[in-house]
């Protein structure tokens, strides 16, 4: 195969954070390869650099685009070149419709005024191809995140693409969705396009890539054909460690119901009811949409109830916004950790520390060596990697912005917490982390609802698992009744 894109001892340094290292490697026309590695290895500096959107240090490393040595990648060069990031945060214009929005800053035939009639029919043409329905015309903010998705695959085709690179793509999109997108990887790779495809889920590089390439802690690992690799050693090469147990074992006496929920109506979800025992990890299961986000928020106090009860402890609550349910001892760590679990513009101590200053202040004056003790302590259990409690949370990767919003959780003296799709985005390491954590917490009494979209993970860590359709609950199964066939079943409302 023909080297399409070489980087070569190519340096990157944040103020105490080697991020790459003399990382060398290589990507051949026409391939699909796969990028594997904990969070923080260094895969987004890479992507950055690739595009243009940072500079590397200027150490003698060097970059080649289809035999060009490039002296200073710019975003404009790198789309002259043929380069394109599909990034897990889209950069569409949601008030704009989606022809806007493929053809955004172009001109279409070759006038000043924009050639819509040009435009609708190019637009058309390129979803057709793949075998994709869109209205053209509906807003951005109107479609799901598969469907805008395609826009952007959409707007990068636009521009005669030949290397394109996808961070994380299925992470946010449904189970449909993704067959869709895997088979638009497929036509572009016949097209000879070169697919740069990071995921963390093994599954997916197994079933997609030709090659995949390993990065830890900021350097180069190794590149594996796909064919003959096998799961083992690709976490081993992540990780530099073997990882025996994908979800290890607990010995827990599961006690007394600690949250009951009685024919509770609110936030699109009708007539739910449940018991959540103490030291119980309870899955909750279903396809995007069937109401899970929306039933733990209505249990947080972040929506309305209608109708229906909550008791915690034997006690009926009344839970009418997050505080109420943090003083009886309920936690939420979110999805989307980075808009509604922690405040990325401010340092680790001050986000650990948001939902206890009330406890670590007198009177009004927050005890600063009081939140660093607290702060410290649970950066040190979760084994946050920073060099220090100031640095803010944005610099930080995806897997330790997670441990933030737990710690955060944690530190609330919280002993029902509600784990809405812990592990997305994080690499394998950190998801050992995040399961071996969950495991001391019901050792120590605490109780878990998880809400996960990884069937292997839901059958792997919970103790129970109820099913969610459109709203209601509509199964449950104990742990020696779990069948994956069986969830997908009532997933679906068969």
């Amino acid at each position: 195969m023909k080297p399409i894109l070489k980087l070569t001892n190519i340096s990157k340094t944040y103020p105490g954070v080697q991020a790459l290292k003399d990382l060398s490697i290589e990507f051949c026309e026409g391939e699909i390869h796969s990028i594997m590695g904990e969070n923080g290895a260094g895969k987004s500096t890479m992507i950055k650099i690739i595009s243009g959107a940072i500079q590397p240090d200027a150490n003698g490393g060097s970059m080649e685009v289809d035999g060009d040595t490039v002296r200073h990648m710019t975003p404009a060069a790198a789309r002259e070149k043929g380069i394109s990031v599909i990034y897990q945060e889209f950069t569409l214009v949601p008030t704009m419709s989606v022809v806007e929005n493929i053809f955004l800053g172009e001109k279409v035939g070759g006038r000043i005024i924009p050639d819509f009639n040009a435009m609708r029919k190019k637009a058309k043409e390129i979803f057709e191809e793949f075998g994709v329905e869109i209205d053209l015309d509906v807003l951005v903010r109107e479609l799901t995140p598969g469907k805008q998705q395609l826009v952007e695959i959409a707007k990068a085709l636009t521009k005669n693409v030949k290397i394109m690179i996808m961070d994380e793509p299925s992470a946010s999109i449904s189970v449909a969705d993704v067959k869709t997108l895997f088979s638009i990887i497929e036509k572009l790779k016949k097209k000879n396009v070169t697919i740069i495809y990071i995921s963390h889920r093994m599954e997916e590089v197994f079933e997609l890539s030709d090659r995949v390439s390993i990065l830890r802690d900021g350097c180069y690992i190794g590149t594996k054909e796909i064919v003959g690799a096998d799961r083992k050693s690709l976490i081993s090469m992540m990780v530099g460690r073997e990882l025996n147990e994908s979800y290890p074992a607990r010995d827990v006496k599961i006690g007394e119901p600690v949250l009951e929920v009685k024919n509770l109506t609110g936030n699109g979800d009708r007539n739910i009811s449940f018991r959540l025992r103490r030291g119980e990890i309870l899955g909750l299961a279903g396809l995007v949409g069937a109401g899970r986000t929306e039933l733990a928020k209505v249990i947080y106090g972040a929506a309305k109830i209608r109708s229906g009860e909550i008791w915690v402890k034997g006690e009926k609550v009344h839970i009418s916004n997050p505080r109420h349910a943090i003083e009886r001892g309920i936690g939420y760590i979110p999805e989307d950790r980075k808009n509604e679990g922690c405040f990325l513009n401010f340092p680790i101590a001050w986000n650990i520390s948001l939902v206890n200053l009330r406890k670590l202040s007198k009177a009004t004056v927050m005890r600063k060596a009081e939140i660093e003790r607290v702060s410290r302590e649970f950066a040190e259990k979760l084994s946050i990697k920073t060099p220090t409690l100031e640095q803010y949370v944005k610099n930080l990767s995806g897997g330790n912005q997670q441990k933030v919003v737990v710690a955060k959780t944690l530190a609330a003296n919280t002993d029902i917490i509600i784990f809405d799709e812990p592990t997305r985005g994080i690499d394998v390491g950190a998801k050992q982390e995040i399961y071996q954590l969950m495991n001391e917490l019901v050792v120590q009494g605490v109780s878990i609802i998880m809400i996960s979209s990884e069937m292997e993970e839901l059958m792997g860590m919970s103790d129970r698992i109820l099913v969610m359709y459109e709203g209601r609950i509509s199964g449950e199964l104990d742990k020696p009744d779990f069948v994956q066939a069986r969830i997908l079943e009532m997933a679906s409302g068969l």
